[in-house]
């Protein structure tokens, strides 16, 4: 959808940080993939650079993920000021407060008996359960995509469109349709305290698309690994880099 030639025309346009508003993906972007999601490692310094962030951003940082809120707890803690889950599915706007939650249709209880069954007889595929929907893993088991790709078709079509097919970096996700991280990005930056400033999104994935049309649609920017910064490593440099000229 984004390729990297918009992205790059806007390196030269981001605001100072006492202006601006980050919106970051985890996986992917500020941290490596992993085998697993529970293998992900945070790497030094990281947290480091993102309190300077938020300091210098006026509270302004956000983490947008498809993960649950609370594993983003488990690896950034307090950091970020706001975390959105689930791909918006769940947010929390401050620390400490409420976890909010889309309204969502009813997923039927049968697909994930359907999935359950299916990816037993499928090793090295992994089924992961969330709030609103599923995701089926295919990392450990590549050759099994399009056996996933076809059952996970039928199901969305039996929603009559209240549920759509994602694909993610080596997995695919039924989520509930509109319930993304562009829905993610646009409430959260109606209130303090990133109301009024230009949004800045970095992602990775193809999920993280919607977030960046949305900040498009602000008047902001937006980056994409590998297309802006061939690693995950390289953006932690370049974050570092960042608050430590105090944009």
């Amino acid at each position: 959808m984004f390729g990297s030639s918009f992205a790059q025309d806007n390196r030269f346009k981001i605001p100072s940080l006492s202006q601006a508003a980050f919106l970051l993906d985890f996986d992917g972007t500020l941290v490596d993939i992993a085998p697993t999601p529970e293998a992900v490692v945070v790497p030094p310094g990281l947290l480091d650079t993102l309190k300077l962030l938020r300091e210098a951003c006026g509270d302004a940082l956000a983490i947008i993920s498809g993960r649950p809120i609370d594993q983003i707890d488990h690896f950034l803690g307090d950091v970020p000021f706001a975390v959105a889950g689930e791909h918006g599915v769940a947010i929390r706007h401050r620390p400490g407060g409420p976890i909010e939650r889309a309204v969502l249709p009813t997923m039927p209880q049968r697909w994930l008996v359907q999935a359950s069954d299916l990816l037993a007889t499928l090793p090295g595929t992994r089924l992961e359960h969330k709030q609103g929907g599923f995701v089926l893993h295919y990392r450990a088991a590549p050759e099994k995509a399009e056996v996933l790709r076809q059952a996970a078709e039928r199901w969305v079509r039996e929603s009559d469109g209240a549920f759509t097919l994602q694909s993610a970096k080596m997995a695919w996700e039924i989520r509930p349709t509109g319930v993304d991280k562009g829905y993610a990005v646009s409430l959260l930056m109606e209130t303090a305290p990133f109301a009024g400033r230009k949004p800045v999104f970095v992602g990775d994935d193809v999920t993280d698309e919607d977030g960046m049309a949305a900040v498009h649609r602000m008047g902001g920017v937006f980056f994409r690994i590998p297309a802006d910064f061939p690693t995950p490593a390289v953006f932690r440099a370049w974050l570092s880099s960042l608050v430590a000229g105090r944009g």
